[in-house]
Parts: C-alpha cells; structure tokens; sequence
C-alpha cells in the first residue's frame, strides 16, 4: 500500500486561513477527497495521512467525519489543546475514534521558540502515549533545539518531524540545521516526513538538485526505516503538481532497494501511525 503521509484539506474562508495571502491565491479555494484521490490514482497512491490545518476542536472532527465518509483517508492527525485542562476529555473523546491517530501545533507560528518546554504544554505532550496518540512536529530550525530536549523527555513517545523542519532550501542554508537534524535522528523515536519541500525552496525556479543536499542529510541521518514520503497537498501547489512533490522524493529513493522503497512510500507510515487504526497493509 503507497501511502501519503500528509496532506490537508479545507473548504476555504479568509478567517478560517488567515496564512493564505494574497501570494498564495492558488489555495483559496476548497480542497476536498475527491480532489485529492484524482490526483492520487494519477501516481497510484492509495490513501493518506489528513493533518489539521486549523487549531480547533472542529477541525479534528470535521477530519474525522470525512474519514468516516471516504476510506482512503487512512488516519488523521488532529488538533487537540495541549496546554488546556480538559486535554484529558479532549484525548479521550478523539482516541476513541479507529483513525484518530495523532496530534499535531502549530509551534512553528509560535513566538516563543521554547513554546514546546512550557510545562503545561508538556503536560498535555505527556497524555499522548496512554491513548496510543503519535505526534508531529511542526518546527523552523530555530526550534530544533527545543524539539531536542522534547523528544529527550518523552523516550516512548513516537514523534515524526513535519517537512524536515522547513531547512532553507531556498537560500541554500546547511548548517546548523544539517548538525541538528542528526542529532534527533539520534532519538529511535523520532521518524521524518520527506515532505513540503517545494515550498522551502525558491517557487518558481527550483530544480530537483536544489533539494538533494537536504534528502541526503535525512536519508543518512534517519535511514530507510524512519522516512515516509508526504506531497503536503495542496500547499505544494504554491511551487509544484501534486505528481511532482511526490516524485521528487520517489525518484530520489529510486536507488535504493525495492523493500526500502515500499517502506518509505507507505509501510512506514503505516508502522507509525499504526495500521491497527488504518486498515491492513
């Protein structure tokens, strides 16, 4: 089963999606499953991972409602509030359902980039794992070092990295992003989405080399047991097709064995996430 491990949906409203600007009007439109499966049969895809896109409880069921109504939507990272005092009841309501399969914030729009070491939202962060709840982190590299110490406090919590923590590709910076990301490599509990990196890049003049310094740090550094290929459609639409965002990390693992590529292109994210909510692989 070839799965990609994340993607979104909305029906779009200016004050639901304040981020989409004017720049980036390709978006302001809805983006719904069956936009998504045209474009998925294209590079016979099976399913996906839905990751919110808005910090709501509504956003979690809304997700969780389509999941119901279309099976290839096979897990959805919601949104719940760590930091509140009902996460319990939140958690509890939501791990209830078979495809509720992780949370993800939004730290990377936080101002604060030790967000993730207030001890409320680590707390909330602490729940995770007794109710079999992945979750994903979505970072700039000047949070990195925060997310260290996080994934340093919760050994038994599996975490995956969002779009290898949006490196700056377009600027064609290294370091210290490079160093960091090998050290939570160094965490088994941390795996890595080859994802949203289109968009890191410069939109409208990237090339395929642009980005492979940045797959060969995550390959090295994670290894064909810890990566998952993500399109993050349709915000990949601002710099590329649907079928190019895949292709670009397909193709660079076309080198490998054919066993690694399957389970980077989907057995992974399904181990993850856990294929006892999404179905057998």
């Amino acid at each position: 089963m070839r799965i990609d491990a994340h993607q979104h949906f909305w029906t779009y409203d200016l004050g639901e999606y304040p981020w989409i600007t004017e720049e980036k009007k390709i978006l302001r439109r809805d983006y719904l499953p069956e936009d998504l499966e045209q474009e998925q049969k294209k590079v016979r895809f099976d399913g996906s991972i839905a990751v919110q896109a808005r910090q709501t409880l509504e956003e979690s069921r809304w997700l969780l409602d389509m999941a119901d109504r279309h099976e290839r939507i096979k897990g959805v990272v919601g949104w719940g509030d760590l930091c509140s005092e009902q996460v319990v009841k939140q958690l509890e309501t939501f791990a209830a359902h078979p495809k509720f399969v992780g949370v993800r914030h939004v730290v990377q729009d936080e101002p604060d980039d030790r967000f993730m070491l207030r001890p409320e939202f680590l707390r909330g962060l602490g729940m995770l794992k007794q109710f079999g709840l992945t979750y994903d982190l979505l970072i700039y590299p000047r949070q990195l070092p925060a997310a260290l110490e996080v994934v340093q406090r919760f050994p038994e919590q599996p975490f995956v990295l969002d779009h290898l923590a949006k490196p700056r590709i377009k600027d064609r910076v290294l370091s210290p992003w490079k160093e960091e990301i090998r050290e939570l490599a160094a965490f088994p509990n941390v795996f890595c989405k080859v994802s949203g990196m289109v968009t890191e890049a410069d939109w409208r003049g990237w090339k395929p080399e642009d980005l492979t310094p940045y797959l060969e740090v995550v390959s090295e550094a994670f290894g064909e047991d810890r990566l998952m290929v993500g399109s993050d459609w349709p915000v990949c639409l601002l710099a590329a097709s649907y079928g190019q965002a895949v292709a670009l990390a397909s193709d660079y693992f076309k080198s490998c064995s054919e066993a690694a590529q399957k389970k980077i292109l989907g057995r992974n994210a399904l181990k993850f996430y856990g294929a006892r909510r999404s179905g057998p692989p």
